[in-house]
């Protein structure tokens, strides 16, 4: 026997439910396939691939998209000297993950030259090859897409952002986020602000884009909201002052015989800790905005409801609700003061 046969001249064959091409050391070993056997298979020539290290693809071709996919979860998520399989704790992040949830500014799996895994900051694998390690001390809950555990839109987006020098690129997918419906702004600018990414000129402003860009959608549902559940039709996007006096505020939508405004709320949430000067004095003062005029319109008598661009997103019905009972409790309220309303 020369130095380079393979230890067994018989082919490997494991049990007809094995379908998966990609295995982990600890899979094999599962199947009763050792190590040794496993890099044998590998040797010039064999029947088998090992493009990271403890990984195997049970085919001699390159790894497709999707198999880079697996072996990268496989890599990073495997901890050395556990028995357990499967892709432990890691997830797709970054453009990978971008791809998966459907961004068309996203590249096709097979052009990446780099796959970000997501996983615990406990874990110690190195970033190999096209697998990148990407560390978290709060690891987000994934979806499953493709039977593989992906990153939530947002966490995904700001991982990517991370790692493109781009600033083209960067702003199509923060864009495409937004506008296709992906994720809602103020988790995009939490995640980016965790990151510690508005430092970035392009970042920043591309944010200010979102914020203003992200009413749109909003602003229809809200539309769709009234119609499909047959409340009252109101006066849309006004601009409520006193007479003579003061301009109290814009609101989405009125209803002047029951003094109930609408008021979308696309804040960023409260609790972010924005890393760049401008955007949290910014956002301080919107807070601050948005306090005062509620309570102007509140202490004349004008019922203010808040709206989530999220929650009107998944809970129409029970918006809708909501606002229904502030107009039926118009009449057991003292009536409210005249105010102009004017278009916005």
């Amino acid at each position: 026997m020369t130095q380079n046969a393979p230890l067994s001249s018989h082919p490997i064959r494991l049990p007809a439910h094995v379908e998966q091409r990609v295995l982990s050391v600890e899979e094999l070993k599962a199947h009763g396939v050792s190590p040794a056997r496993a890099a044998a298979q590998c040797r010039d020539g064999g029947p088998w691939q090992q493009p990271l290290p403890g990984v195997y693809v049970l085919h001699p071709g390159p790894p497709n998209g999707e198999e880079r996919l697996r072996s990268a979860l496989l890599y990073a998520g495997r901890r050395r000297g556990a028995t357990e399989t499967g892709h432990g704790e890691g997830m797709v992040t970054g453009l990978a993950a971008l791809t998966l949830h459907g961004f068309s500014a996203a590249p096709p799996l097979g052009s990446l030259d780099r796959i970000d895994v997501l996983v615990p900051r406990t874990r110690r694998p190195r970033s190999a090859r096209y697998a990148h390690v990407v560390r978290t001390a709060e690891l987000p809950s994934p979806v499953r897409l493709a039977g593989l555990p992906v990153a939530p839109v947002a966490r995904a987006l700001a991982d990517a952002v991370a790692g493109i020098g781009d600033a083209s690129t960067a702003r199509s997918l923060l864009t495409e986020a937004v506008r296709a419906g992906h994720c809602e702004p103020a988790a995009v600018v939490r995640e980016l602000s965790r990151a510690k990414l508005l430092g970035r000129a392009y970042v920043l402003h591309a944010v200010d884009s979102l914020l203003a860009e992200g009413r749109t959608p909003a602003e229809c549902r809200l539309y769709e909201m009234v119609r499909t559940y047959d409340l009252p039709e109101p006066l849309w996007n006004v601009d409520l002052r006193l007479p003579g006096g003061p301009h109290l505020g814009a609101v989405d939508a009125y209803w002047p015989n029951e003094a109930v405004a609408v008021e979308l709320d696309t804040r960023t949430p409260r609790h972010s800790a924005l890393d760049d000067d401008r955007l949290q004095a910014e956002h301080d003062a919107e807070w601050s905005a948005y306090t005062v005029k509620r309570e102007q319109l509140e202490r004349l008598g004008v019922t203010v409801v808040h709206l989530t661009p999220k929650r009107l997103h998944e809970t129409p019905e029970q918006l809708a609700t909501v606002v229904r009972t502030a107009l039926m409790a118009a009449a057991d309220r003292d009536p409210a003061a005249h105010v102009v309303i004017l278009p916005r």
